[in-house]
């Protein structure tokens, strides 16, 4: 054995003597985590994200997946030569929109993701929000308001939705049976309509519903910058707000910090902002003592 051999297989012990007590901190907890972004079109990223996801279930850990798939079906939808408009970032959704939306979502999307984990080694079942009425959906509103005269209008999305109550029954009969959940976001109203759900939006109703220890959001940015465009690595939920108040979170970060800062105020223990385009990431923010990214917590 050479010197960087025992180096090497040093190093390996001492992850593994440091990710200990976090074995042992959240066996039987429920991590709810949101899978997309860059993370999700690259294979080798893929690979190691369905590792990740078995190893949590493999030392108690629940983990439930939900993905997105945006780039997806927008692919899709030009193939097809649908044109698509956006709102405030959400697409607008018609009825012929959203049967392309669910397809993939719910068909080739979900079994990608399914079928990775179950070739690490886990037992993953695909679920739509549609199954035994997971997500019960209702239609999102959005208003605008003209900057000249200040009237406020209504817009309409179409079948964009919203989660209006999560029935998690199914989920907790599937971790009883030792399953890994993974979660297209599709929600069906009372009538039986079929709703598209912002990926990020459902992920967060359902760790609220199953009063997950984590919900981990996996991003294509290291985390939540401040002002200067250092990492924040912990912030509080009073100062999450705050920063969405001054500007310092902007953008595309803001739906995310929202969706975050409604989980925790709603139970669920904390909130990450991870980059998925670190490999292992989520070994790394769970078993590790130093954690990346951002950690939001309920205080």
């Amino acid at each position: 054995m050479t010197g960087d051999d025992h180096k090497q297989f040093l190093d390996t012990a001492r992850t593994l003597s440091e990710a200990l007590p976090y074995m042992r901190r959240f066996a039987d907890a429920t991590f709810v985590i949101k899978y997309g972004g860059h993370a999700m079109g690259d294979d080798e990223l893929a690979r190691s994200f369905a590792r990740d996801i078995v190893l949590m279930k493999q030392v108690g850990i629940n983990p439930v997946v939900v993905h997105g798939g945006g780039p997806q079906i927008g692919a899709m939808l030009e193939r097809l030569k649908i044109q698509s408009s956006f709102i405030d970032g959400l697409r607008v959704t018609d009825k012929a929109t959203v049967e392309i939306v669910e397809m993939v979502l719910s068909g080739s999307i979900n079994k990608q993701v399914v079928t990775a984990i179950n070739g690490a080694g886990g037992t993953a079942i695909g679920l739509s929000g549609k199954d035994g009425r997971l997500i019960e959906a209702r239609k999102l509103k959005r208003r605008s308001r003209d900057p000249d005269s200040n009237i406020e209008k209504l817009l309409d999305l179409g079948f964009v939705g919203e989660p209006a109550r999560i029935n998690p029954g199914l989920l907790h009969r599937l971790q009883s049976a030792d399953v890994i959940p993974v979660i297209a976001p599709i929600g069906v109203d009372r009538n039986g309509a079929t709703f598209n759900i912002n990926a990020d939006t459902a992920a967060g109703a359902i760790a609220a519903a199953l009063n997950a220890g984590k919900l981990i959001m996996l991003t294509d940015v290291p985390g939540v910058l401040d002002g200067a465009g250092d990492l924040v690595s912990e912030m509080t939920a009073t100062q999450a707000s705050a920063m969405i108040a001054d500007g310092t979170i902007h953008g595309g970060m803001i739906p995310k910090i929202e969706t975050c800062l409604t989980a925790v105020g709603d139970g669920v223990g904390r909130a990450h902002i991870l980059d998925g385009r670190i490999p292992h990431v989520l070994l790394l923010e769970t078993f590790t003592e130093a954690g990346v990214g951002t950690v939001i917590d309920p205080a």
